[in-house]
């Protein structure tokens, strides 16, 4: 059995969206796979708890921020006790950052915790390995479809050559791209302009957010971001918001009904952020109660 957590989106294949909570995406795709345990996000104790519960766990399988749930952020000592619990109990630790990898999060990877790394990853103390890892997005730059999952020999070599494979898994042009865009990464210090970026945009909305009746909190890490609106799961005030959006220049993705996320390119600057910081204020205000 594997572990996962409550408001988890790890994808649309038929056994990812059998544990999803997700009804858009999980309702009427069935038959569904068993063999998955959901539990409340960022709660380790359910987690210590769900592990004791059998002794068929294999692993545990997580956001390190959940995206699509509203950029839920946990707190800061989620990640590295969940690590801690699974490594205790022989159980694999997996961290699912497509969303969240390459950088996003102001660091190379949201396991990497509240890092203060410049030049390049120093696995600081705030850093958790996962037993597995699983990329993709970024990875590429947005250029070129591109994933990845990592791990070591031990676990990887379970595996016996053509037991399972993909048609492009592995070609040469994607993993041309992929190191291109680590490059960009690296030599363009993105993680560290996400974290200095990151921090501007929510103080600044932070701010606006104090007196507005619109929008009640605006929560993220680096330049991954979500603002919630004053309004309920079921609206579409999210929606509409992120039309005017658009109109006046700036596109943004809605979520649940009272949540928008932003996500901006991760080679912006600070005029260019600022630039979008006025102009989702500006569009707030338009729809202040």
């Amino acid at each position: 059995q594997i572990i996962v957590c409550d408001g988890n989106f790890h994808g649309r294949t038929t056994t990812i969206i059998s544990f999803s909570n997700d009804e858009n995406a999980r309702k009427n795709f069935g038959p569904y796979t068993a063999g998955f345990i959901s539990i409340p996000y960022d709660d380790i104790d359910a987690l210590e708890k769900a592990v004791n519960s059998s002794k068929n766990i294999a692993g545990f399988l997580v956001e390190p921020i959940q995206g699509e749930a509203g950029v839920y952020t946990p707190s800061d000592d989620f990640i590295k006790k969940a690590k801690a619990i699974c490594e205790a109990n022989n159980v694999l630790f997996i961290a699912d950052e497509v969303q969240t990898g390459i950088a996003r999060t102001g660091s190379l990877l949201a396991v990497c915790g509240n890092c203060s790394c410049e030049s390049k990853c120093e696995k600081q103390e705030t850093f958790t390995q996962p037993d597995i890892l699983i990329l993709g997005k970024a990875l590429s730059g947005g250029a070129y479809p591109v994933s990845a999952v990592l791990a070591n020999d031990s676990i990887m070599n379970v595996i016996k050559p053509g037991q399972h494979g993909s048609t492009f898994g592995g070609n040469p042009v994607a993993a041309a791209v992929a190191m291109a865009a680590l490059e960009v990464v690296s030599e363009e210090s993105l993680s560290q302009n996400a974290r200095k970026l990151g921090k501007i945009f929510r103080e600044e909305l932070g701010k606006f957010i104090e007196t507005s009746n619109i929008a009640t909190l605006v929560r993220g890490k680096g330049l991954l971001n979500a603002v919630v609106i004053n309004d309920t799961e079921e609206s579409d005030t999210a929606w509409n918001i992120c039309v005017r959006l658009a109109e006046n220049g700036l596109l943004a993705k809605p979520t649940h009904g009272n949540i928008i996320r932003f996500a901006p390119p991760l080679v912006i600057n600070e005029e260019q952020l600022r630039d979008c910081v006025s102009i989702i204020i500006t569009t707030l205000k338009e729809f202040e109660k």
